[in-house]
């Protein structure tokens, strides 16, 4: 069976990805398209478009699977080959804030995602409107471009002719061999974004050459000749209240057997962990989150299975060992030393100052009262608002108003009727230094 082709949708918060991965999902393009779809803090993939949904997969009216992502993209992409009968595309949606970089290496690095699917290409929506602003404030948006294949310039219809100009030219200065196209409201054909072969290894190592070089969820890694039995693994207090651990075999104290088993271990690490305080039990192959107390060392109890004579086991840590002093004891107090370490390269962080806050509220807004809050708050916090979305039930109208805005142009559109449906609120705002309760605040204020 061969490979199945996948395209990455990246571009900044508020660009229209998500417009454009709705107009792919109704329209009737003829492919079978399983999308995966990770927005930060966004409200997702309007449901009326779902004809059947479990837990983490929904099937569309056109043929199309849309997947929310929950946890790892590998884990996603192994649970949706279990369904390859149903799609022959695959198309991820990442976060605004994401360097689409790692997402990428994702399918040159994991061996069993490599056989299974084939990078098709790097489609990158940009704002036309608020890129030059973003250029200057997120090395994000910068990247986006630079590994996109393909160059959506959307909004177009906000934007005269020459500035359009003027913005290609910036954007072909940075990146010189994708193609591009212009649109309103993510009016692209399906057709110049998929299928394109056009994702090159080679320019992407020319373009950044740690390009194959992988990031992990964990920062360190020690190898321990360890007995069956009990033993004790402690931490220091340090700056995070919690420790993600995994504890994997290994076949060898060696680079190549480490390197495979961080390899392994990254699918550990995508499971929800279980949380474990002191005295409690871990044993080998499971993502646990140890509380640590905020003075004193923390110990959990490291079970090691049956077997005879010593074994070697990874322990992989979230964080350097420097900051925490992992140490590991028998059961008779004696200490065990590391055979080998590692500190390796942490997976890519947001800005911790970007933060997201939702608002959820039954009943009706008053229209007048919300347009003052709203102009108040754009006053305010205009410039660091990156991205607003929901929808609304307005008094005296009788659809959902959909509500879009990003920086200080805001739109609202009239949704679907509210027929017999309880009507209520629910809104996200993503941007800079926000006050989630102050937001929620505001908005119960415009409340009838």
């Amino acid at each position: 069976m061969s490979r199945v082709p996948v395209t990455i949708l990246t571009g900044f918060l508020g660009a229209g990805k998500t417009t454009l991965l709705n107009r792919i999902l109704t329209e009737h393009h003829g492919r079978r398209i399983a999308v995966i779809e990770n927005e930060f803090g966004e409200i997702g993939i309007d449901q009326g478009l779902v004809v059947n949904a479990d837990e983490e997969v929904f099937e569309m009216s056109n043929g199309c699977i849309c997947c929310t992502v929950r946890g790892d993209l590998i884990r996603v992409l192994g649970n949706l080959g279990k369904r390859r009968d149903k799609f022959d595309y695959v198309l991820v949606e990442t976060t605004g804030l994401a360097d689409p970089g790692p997402v990428a290496q994702t399918f040159f690095m994991d061996d069993d995602i490599a056989a299974e699917y084939a990078l098709d290409g790097i489609v990158t929506v940009v704002d036309a409107v608020h890129v030059d602003q973003q250029l200057g404030r997120s090395r994000e948006t910068e990247e986006q471009i630079a590994f996109a294949d393909v160059v959506v310039l959307n909004k177009t219809d906000l934007v005269e002719e020459r500035r359009l100009d003027e913005l290609e030219a910036r954007i072909r200065s940075m990146n010189g061999v994708t193609a591009m196209h212009r649109a309103s409201f993510g009016s692209v054909a399906v057709d110049v974004l998929l299928d394109q072969r056009s994702f090159d290894l080679t320019v992407a190592l020319d373009r950044r050459p740690t390009f194959l070089e992988p990031e992990y969820p964990f920062e360190w890694t020690g190898v321990y000749r360890l007995d069956p039995g009990t033993h004790t693994l402690r931490f220091d207090a340090g700056p995070d209240p919690t420790m993600g651990l995994a504890v994997l075999p290994l076949p060898a104290a060696t680079s190549e057997a480490l390197e495979a088993g961080a390899e392994r271990c990254v699918r550990v690490f995508a499971e929800p962990p279980a949380c474990v305080r002191a005295g409690d039990q871990v044993t080998p192959g499971h993502h646990v989150d140890a509380a640590l107390d905020a003075v004193e060392q923390t110990a959990v109890t490291l079970l090691i299975g049956e077997g005879t004579g010593e074994q070697l086991y990874g322990l992989f840590c979230e964080h350097l060992a420097e900051e925490y002093h992992p140490t590991v004891t028998t059961a008779d107090g004696a200490t065990i030393a590391p055979v080998i370490e590692r500190a390796w390269v942490a997976a890519h962080e947001h800005d911790e100052s970007v933060t997201s806050g939702g608002i959820e509220a039954d009943g009706n807004v008053d229209g007048d009262r919300l347009n003052q809050w709203l102009g108040e708050l754009l006053d305010d916090k205009g410039t660091d608002l990156f991205r607003m979305k929901g929808f609304l039930a307005v008094a005296g109208e009788t659809d959902r108003v959909v509500f879009q805005g990003v920086h200080m142009l805001l739109d609202s559109q009239p949704g679907r009727p509210w027929g017999d449906e309880p009507r209520r609120n629910q809104l996200v705002f993503i941007g800079r230094d926000l006050d989630a309760d102050e937001l929620r605040a505001g908005f119960q204020a415009c409340l009838v």
